[in-house]
């Protein structure tokens, strides 16, 4: 499988005023998932749109106190031993390592690169 485009993630310091804007632009986010560090919603095309605190963001990413995109994009892969491969091929194409991949908490396989202008792409997968 080729990776495809899956979500677009943004951090923000106030998930009340992202979810008024968001909800300005015609995003149905369900009522009280902004006592939440991390959510996410599905758009009518299949995307995914994910909102992180920067409380939780920070957790991750020691010394990230701001709240501009953690990410640029997150990338489904067929497989945790994808994500593996995926992570040594896009390092190799000028990536540089980020977060290189664990099993995170949620239940994926996760990875986190920075292209060649520091944008942030994620890589992922449902663990076995």
């Amino acid at each position: 499988m080729t990776p495809r485009l899956d979500a677009i993630g943004i951090t923000t310091r106030d998930m009340t005023s992202s979810f008024a804007f968001y909800r300005s632009l015609g995003f149905e986010i369900p009522v009280g998932l902004e006592l939440e560090p991390h959510a996410e919603i599905t758009l009518p095309n299949g995307l995914r749109f994910m909102w992180d605190s920067v409380e939780l963001t920070s957790s991750l990413h020691e010394g990230y106190k701001h709240a501009p995109n953690h990410n640029l994009a997150a990338f489904l892969c067929a497989s945790p031993a994808e994500v593996n491969s995926k992570f040594d091929e896009v390092l190799l194409a000028g990536g540089r390592t980020v977060k290189a991949p664990w099993d995170a908490f949620w239940g994926q396989r996760y990875a986190q690169i920075a292209d060649p202008d520091g944008h942030v792409v994620d890589l992922f997968a449902p663990l076995e």
